[in-house]
């Protein structure tokens, strides 16, 4: 779905190039009809402000939203076990979905990166992809929320990501719910979340993760700075 893959690069740092491929990223997104309603017209509005945003601009409100601290990162993990050795675990296992499923890292971004999350999701099949974006939706949500309650311009695509993931039968997103709902969005709570339904791989496949974990993991890549 290559919805996922706009999304990706929406979440990523802002680069000057994305602003001349804002008009092909809405064509996309209207024609696959994946997000409807208030989210599309709210990732839309969004990439019609980025285009005519200084870059500068652009990069300083990326920054605000997700380098102020660990409340609103893009790694997923870290939401629940921070840089502890159970963060590495479950990397772990999450790049060796990577490669059961073709896909091989060749940056030094660690897995848990939402936005290569996503670029992973839109390889996927709909309802698989869909799927495995349930496993981590709470964590999704909990930083919609963050950057909704500080005003950030970028909340509209995190409840946009959470809206993908149909909740019952009335194919209402967690997201939407979630002012709805009484959240428990402790470290303790998400992992607990997280573990429900755990994800085991064979042996092979995980000695194999661990090789290329350990090489991403020196080499987080930073953004650079203007």
């Amino acid at each position: 779905m290559l919805t996922f893959r706009v999304l990706s690069a929406l979440l990523s740092y802002p680069r000057p190039e994305l602003k001349a491929e804002a008009g092909e990223a809405e064509r996309i997104l209207r024609t696959e009809g994946i997000l409807t309603g208030s989210q599309l017209e709210n990732v839309c509005a969004f990439l019609q402000q980025l285009r005519v945003m200084p870059q500068l601009a652009a990069e300083s409100s990326y920054i605000d939203a997700f380098d102020r601290g660990r409340s609103t990162s893009l790694y997923l993990f870290e939401h629940i076990h921070g840089e502890s050795r159970d963060r590495g675990q479950a990397m772990i296992r999450l790049l060796a979905r990577y490669r059961m499923h073709g896909l091989e890292l060749h940056s030094k971004e660690l897995p848990d990166f939402l936005p290569l999350f996503l670029e992973f999701l839109s390889t996927c099949r709909p309802e698989e992809g869909r799927k495995y974006l349930s496993e981590v939706i709470d964590i999704i949500a909990m930083i919609g929320e963050r950057l909704r309650t500080r005003g950030a311009s970028y909340a509209p695509l995190l409840e946009a990501v959470a809206s993908l993931v149909a909740r019952g039968t009335d194919n209402e997103s967690r997201a939407a719910e979630s002012g709805q709902d009484d959240r428990d969005d402790t470290p303790a709570a998400l992992d607990a979340a997280w573990e429900e339904s755990p994800v085991t791989f064979d042996d092979v496949a995980l000695n194999a993760a661990q090789g290329q974990m350990d090489a991403a993991s020196q080499g987080r890549r930073a953004p650079k700075r203007s």
